[in-house]
């Protein structure tokens, strides 16, 4: 795997965990994951900023943002039993499909 795909994917996972931690900051309430949220956002950041040195910026961001939406997704479903209706399903679907179009077929992307 290309290291710009890994940093990509590093960003997204930061990401997540800074969403999760927010979810249980309590409105950033609890310390410990208010301090989770910071590190996560930062580190997200700083791996997305990585991943710009090889990719285009709009490239990057749509995959990053759609990436995460998915992986968020999941731990909400599986680390906060939160469920998701038949209309989430299909848009998450979408977005998946969306980001093999742009990985598959787009000029712009870094392949």
């Amino acid at each position: 795997m290309p290291v710009h795909y890994l940093y990509l994917v590093a960003s997204v996972l930061a990401e997540a965990v800074g969403y999760s931690a927010l979810n249980a900051s309590a409105q950033f309430s609890r310390l410990w994951p208010t301090l989770l949220v910071i590190a996560g956002f930062g580190g997200s950041f700083y791996f997305l900023t990585l991943a710009l040195k090889y990719m285009p910026m709009g490239i990057t961001y749509a995959l990053a943002s759609g990436l995460g939406i998915i992986v968020v997704a999941l731990a909400g479903i599986f680390i906060f039993g939160q469920k998701l209706d038949l209309a989430a399903v299909v848009g998450l679907a979408l977005i998946i499909a969306g980001m093999v179009v742009i990985n598959a077929l787009s000029d712009f992307a870094v392949h």
